[in-house]
This record gives structure tokens, C-alpha cells and sequence, in this order.
């Protein structure tokens, strides 16, 4: 199957680095990145299992879990992981799929024939509460993913999820973000008592919405 936005994620159960793993239990009511490697011991996926690593902290405190999934058994994931640890200096601290039959990449549509008919090609899913895709990016394997670009995409998905409220190009935390123009005048200044900037009358820019405590 190929997952689209908003396609649910459907459950499996497979070996992974934390032991037999079954997802829908792992997830719980997190939001959950899921990325995809061709295969163990590759140096572009070296270096993206060790930021993401680095990056768990970042994950944490916005209530993401961070999974991996490789086409290869479990103990060459661990071999891989001293290697992650001694070049990356970072140790891998999240569960790596060891997706040896392919069953988890053949359900999730990460074989891609025309890159390679054995390998998965490198996804990655964002993947909200309520087990739905919110976000696919697939990269070719020779450029290495920016995971800063992920977490800033994550905190768009959470603060629009709560508000009324879409993030411009570009935006990062704490800067401007645009009123959705299905918010008619009158709901926009109960919403927003603050006023706002009216560029044109769809497009009207609001200082981001404080999260509730």
C-alpha cells in the first residue's frame, strides 16, 4: 500500500532492537516519527541514526517517539549501533526495526521497484495521536535528511492542530502565523482580541498563540 495524508497507519508487530515491538502499543497516544533506511551500515544513514539520537531530547519534549526501521536482522543492527556510537558520538537510544521479511515495508509502501526491488527507500512518516500520516517526505540516498526541518514541521502540525491558525514559509517557533481564511471577521477577533496585520483579506498575520498550560 502508499500511505497518504491522513491514511491511517495500520498496527504490526515486528523484532526491533527493544525486543518484539507491536506499534499501536509502542506509540500509546504519541505523536511518532517513523524513518526508513535501505539497509545497515550505509554512511549517509550513519550519520542520520546519530543526529537523531543527539536530537531525542527535542523529540521528548514535544511528546514524540522517534522509530527506525532497517531490512536487516537484529544483531546487525546492535554491530551498526557501535558503530553510530563511536563515529556519531552518540548512542542509539530509540528502536530500530529489524524488518527482515520486508512485511513492514511492503504494509508502509517503502519498497520503491524503480530505486531498488530489495531495499527500502529512505521515508519518513509523521504520524499524529489518532494513528494518521501527517507528514511523508522520501529522500534520495544520497542526501542526508534534515531532521531540524522535521521537528519544525511537528511544531507547526501541534500548534495548528490547536488553533485556528497556518504557518508561513519558513516559519520557526515564536514567529508570526497566518489566521486560516475559513475564520470570519467577527470569530477572528474573539479568537485573536489582540488584533492582527491584514495584508490582503486572506491573507492576515497574528503573533503565534501562547499553548495552553
Amino acid at each position: 500500500m502508499s500511505l497518504k495524508l491522513f491514511d491511517t497507519v495500520p498496527d504490526f508487530t515486528q523484532e526491533s532492537t527493544f525486543g518484539t515491538l507491536n506499534f499501536y502499543d509502542w506509540a500509546g497516544r504519541d505523536w511518532v516519527v517513523l524513518f526508513s533506511h535501505p539497509k545497515d551500515f550505509t554512511p549517509v544513514c550513519t550519520t542520520e541514526l546519530g543526529t537523531v539520537a543527539r536530537l531525542k531530547p527535542e523529540f521528548d519534549k514535544r511528546g514524540v517517539k522517534v522509530i527506525g526501521l532497517s531490512v536487516d536482522p537484529v544483531d546487525r543492527h546492535l554491530d551498526w549501533a557501535n558503530d553510530i556510537a563511536r563515529t556519531q558520538d552518540a548512542a542509539l537510544n530509540f528502536p530500530l526495526l529489524a524488518d527482515v521479511d520486508r512485511r513492514i515495508s511492503e504494509l508502509l509502501g517503502l519498497i520503491h521497484p524503480n530505486a531498488s526491488d530489495t531495499n527500502t527507500v529512505r521515508t519518513v512518516f509523521v504520524i499524529d495521536p489518532q494513528k494518521r500520516v501527517r507528514l511523508t517526505l522520501t529522500y534520495p540516498a544520497s542526501t542526508g535528511r534534515n531532521f531540524d526541518e522535521i521537528l519544525r514541521t511537528i511544531d507547526s502540525l501541534q500548534l495548528t492542530d490547536s488553533h485556528k491558525v497556518a504557518t508561513p514559509a519558513d516559519w520557526k517557533q515564536g514567529e508570526d502565523v497566518i489566521i486560516v481564511p475559513a475564520v470570519g471577521e467577527e470569530e477572528a477577533r474573539a479568537l485573536f482580541p489582540q488584533g492582527w496585520t491584514e495584508h490582503t483579506p486572506y491573507l492576515r498575520t497574528v503573533a503565534q498563540p501562547v499553548p495552553a498550560p
